[in-house]
This record gives C-alpha cells, structure tokens and sequence, in this order.
C-alpha cells in the first residue's frame, strides 16, 4: 500500500463501514437532504468508477467536475481516484470561452457537469475536441441547446457501474489537478502527487498532530478514534479549500455536511440540527453574514457544538473576528495560510491584525527567499514565500510558468509562491501581500491585503478591496473600493483618511474612495482585483470617484 488517496480513503473504509461520511443538506426541515455511511459513500463511488472505464476512458486522462456542491461532486472525485484518472476542478461561473479556455489547457476527456450548464456546454463543446465523455447531473433548463455528444443522466451512470472495487493498482504517483481562480490571470492547472498532496494539503491525515508514518497507520489511527466530529466545508467545493477540507474529514474517519449554495442562514441552522464541530470558510466574505444572521433572523441559534471556524483564501480580519467571537464567545477562530501551489504553509498569530500586519507561525518546510537566489533572507528584508518537500509537480501545459516557480535547492523540490512577506528574530513570517497586487506610488510599495484590514476597521464599512490607479504624479494611487455596513451613513474620503492615518504609514492612506453596492468576489469569497481596479479606473478618469492630493 502507497500514500494514495484512494487507497487511503478505502483503507478507513474497511475499518469504520457503517459510520456517516457524507450529508447533504439543501436546506434544513425540508426534507431534501442525504446520508451515506463510509460504505455507501465507497459503493456510490466505485459505481461511477466502474462507469467511466467502461465508457472507454483511460488511467491518467482528465475529467472536469462542473458542478455546484453536491454528493455527486465528492462521489466523482473519489471514482477518479479509485480508477487513476485526474479529477480536475471547473469554476461554474465560467462562461462560454473561459470553459473553451480551461477545457482545452486541462486536456479533459470527459466531464460530469450540472445540467443547468447545458447551454454553456453545448456551446463550448465544438471547440473542445478532446472531450469526448459527457454525465449530466440534474435537470435540464428548458429550452437549452444539447450538446453535440450526448450525456448520459449521472443515476443512469451510476447504475451501469458495479459496486464492487476490483480496480488495477494505484501508485503515490496518480495527479491531482486543482486549477487556481485566475483572478489575476487565466487559471492555471496545478499538478499535485497523491503522496505530496496528502502530506502537504491533507496534514498527513493528522490536522492537529504527527502525521502518520505508514499508509496503514492512517485506518489504524481512525479504528483507534471515536466518531464525533462534523465538519461543514461552507465554500464550493471547486475550490481546493473545501474539497481538501472533506478529505482531511474522511482521513480523519469523521463525517461531513456540505450544502449545495452558501446561503448564511442556512449554514447557521445546519450547525446547529447536524452539530457542526468545525466550520470551514473564506475570509470575511463569508463570516460576515453569520454575523448578521445571528444579530438578526438567527438571534439565539444555539452553537454550542461548534468547536473552531477556520479561514483560508482569504484573511478574517480583526474586527469581524471581534464581533464573531463576542457572539459566539467559546469558538475558535484561526486564520490558516495556505494555496494551490502549497498546500498550508501556517496560521496567523493571536496578535496578527492592522496594528502588527498579517503574522504567520509558519511550519518547518516554509521560509522567506530572496526570489532570485533562493536563499533565506536577512531578518525585517522583504522576500517571496518558499516551501520546499512536499510540493506540486508544475503547472499544467506551462513550462514556462512551471520554471519561473518551481526549483530544486540541497536535493529537494520548492515552490515559490507570489506572496511577499518578511520574518523576524523569532521566525515569525509577516506576509506583506501578493507581489502581482502591490501597488507603487511614488516608489514606495503598498500591499491591498493591509489598506483593506484597515478599512474594515471602519465602523461603517461592511466590505473592502484595494487597487492601484494609474496617477500622473505617482504612478499610482492607492484606491479603496468600498461596500457601506447597511443601514449605515456612507463614509466620505476624508473620513475614510482620518481613520485610517491611525492604522497605516501616510503613503498607503487611500487618495481615491468608490462607494459600490457590492464587492465582487469569487464564489468563495477571494477577491476579485482585477474588477476592483476596473471599478475605481472609471471612477477615476470618470470624474465620478473622490480624490484629494498626496
């Protein structure tokens, strides 16, 4: 036996058959939920599995999961694995030419997608000629173009399939794709091993200890562990962070509810009917509607079996971690760092916030490299995050950007990741922001991720992006995007700079204030930079967005 997912995940099935794995909840006392057991779960998968090699797929061609959260997306992850093809992610918001884009760099063979995608997949389906191999799940809207392959309906391929195993050998080596947001660029196809992602990304099947030192330590760990923890991964499972969630959850042997949309009052209902023990979400984004539920509607939602919130992807800054935790006193709230490219690298620090910058206890394979010679850095010089050992492979059809960001050091492999940040004598990390997002004004260097800690400090601000405007006199300004608290009295600039010289050095004082209805996010709550800077650009040269001098 090998560090593979799927062997890994059938080893715990063998010990705990007739334990949960898997709830899906649309929305409580409806009656439109369903369980399966770690043996359920195993079956439904190995039918998938057995479906798609029947249908003439391969080991090692890729499938794309186009699907909202669903039993049928964890379901085809875990059939990939047992049958060794690569599981890649697809963003539902994607439209026609973005899923030609990705359909065609990942190299799919077949995709399992919603069936309220049907138009969308019809109409990118001529331009991608390799996908060969389509399930629907769902109902077709009406009206909608079919595509050019016929689907087969998902019920009927999972009836097709046998429920049996009996799958070839599986090797540490088997992909795992995760296609990045591309929120600064097209998505790019990062290449994981099962053994590197296990370890790097899964916690070696230990979140809160020593990580396991054989493969069947895992299931013995788990027949040694009592049932008991439920653990709800509220963003969309497209993204990396709630699929690894569930994975950490089942290597874990513990069970996992999951939601088909993120919907505040309803995650708050389902932690308290399910009795949620840790939470997963993405910044402030998704916190801060919990908070206004549990002020408003869900006044009095009992939470007591909720151990720890947790966020990656996105920071919870210091205020709404305030307010959350006065209303939810006992619960643990951690700010995890982490991405794509390496898995967790750390947890923000009890004083991390606007005062201190965003500080990380980063673990043993993480420092701080000059990102031309890849040594360490001196104490307080900035430099790019790295972490070497258990890292992806590259990017997929990108030698080029695989180059750029991966290299060998002292016989290990390394990642260098975008994010700038410094370290102190006690090898306390201080991430400073992603390097594509800095802004330079005037030569001097202001990173989003501070100025919008700062923001949301403000009383009267519920959300915040940050962006650089082009500038005659500095090159650029810093620019505030802001989404006003409801109910609250829109802040002008000069309050907004009145607030924050208290927090912030005066270059990085906002110079430009937008006040918009919304802030745009991905479906996960990551921040959408490239729409923020578009926003305060034609505010700018519009004459419609406040500005004063430096």
């Amino acid at each position: 036996m090998e560090y593979n997912l799927a062997d890994l995940f059938e080893s715990v099935v063998d010990v705990v058959p007739d334990r949960e794995a898997l709830v899906y909840v649309d929305h409580p006392g409806t009656g439109a939920e369903r369980r399966l057991t770690y043996a359920e779960l195993d079956a439904a998968a190995n039918r998938i599995a057995h479906h798609l090699l029947d249908s003439g797929l391969t080991a090692g061609e890729h499938l794309g999961l186009h699907l909202y959260n669903g039993i049928e997306y964890l379901q085809t992850v875990l059939a990939c694995l047992k049958a060794r093809l690569v599981p890649v992610n697809v963003n539902y918001r994607y439209v026609e030419e973005e899923l030609v884009y990705l359909y065609n760099d990942a190299d799919l063979a077949a995709l399992v997608f919603e069936g309220e995608f049907t138009g969308r997949v019809a109409a990118a389906l001529p331009k991608t000629p390799k996908l060969r191999h389509l399930i629907r799940v769902g109902d077709v809207p009406e009206g909608a173009a079919e595509p050019s392959v016929a689907p087969v309906a998902y019920a009927d391929a999972e009836a097709a399939g046998s429920p049996a195993r009996g799958f070839p050998p599986r090797s540490a080596d088997d992909l795992f794709i995760i296609y990045t947001g591309g929120t600064t660029g097209m998505p790019k196809g990062v290449m994981w091993r099962a053994e590197d992602l296990f370890f790097a990304g899964l916690f070696g099947g230990e979140p809160s200890g020593e990580p396991v030192k054989r493969p069947q330590e895992l299931a013995e760990r788990v027949a040694a562990r009592g049932a008991g923890l439920t653990f709800f991964p509220a963003p969309p499972l497209m993204h990396g962070t709630s699929t690894l969630t569930s994975f950490i959850a089942f290597n874990y042997g513990q069970r996992v509810v999951i939601h088909r949309k993120y919907v505040p009052e309803e995650v708050l209902r389902t932690i308290e009917k399910e009795k949620v023990s840790s939470v997963s979400l993405v910044g402030d984004a998704m916190l801060r509607p919990l908070i206004d539920a549990l002020n408003g509607p869900l006044k009095g939602t009992d939470l007591s079996s909720l151990f720890s919130v947790s966020s990656s992807g996105a920071i919870m800054s210091e205020t709404v971690r305030a307010e959350f935790q006065r209303l939810v006193p006992n619960v643990l709230l951690l700010n995890n760092f982490g991405s794509s490219e390496s898995g967790s690298n750390g947890r923000a620090t009890d004083d991390s916030g606007p005062e201190k910058g965003f500080r990380l206890e980063v673990n043993d394979r993480t420092q701080v490299v000059d990102p031309v010679t890849h040594e360490p850095v001196a104490v307080g010089e900035p430099g790019r995050l790295a972490q070497r050992g258990h890292v992806p492979l590259g990017y997929y059809n990108d030698p080029e950007k695989t180059a750029d960001t991966f290299f060998r050091k002292g016989g290990e492999r390394w990642v260098l990741l975008g994010d700038m940040a410094t370290v102190d004598e006690r090898g306390i990390v201080t991430v400073l922001g992603r390097g594509s997002q800095c802004i330079n004004t005037g030569g001097e260097k202001v990173y989003p991720e501070e100025v919008e800690q700062a923001l949301k400090s403000h009383p009267d601000v519920y959300d915040a992006l940050v962006a650089g405007v082009s500038d005659p006199t500095w090159g650029a300004h810093v620019a505030a995007v802001v989404q006003v608290r409801p109910g609250a009295q829109a802040p002008t600039l000069e309050e907004i700079q009145s607030h924050c010289r208290t927090r912030l050095a005066g270059y990085k004082i906002p110079r430009q204030l937008v006040i918009t209805p919304a802030i745009q996010r991905s479906p996960s709550g990551k921040a959408d930079y490239r729409w923020a800077k578009a926003v305060a650009t034609e505010a700018d040269t519009g004459g419609t967005g406040p500005r004063t001098a430096r």
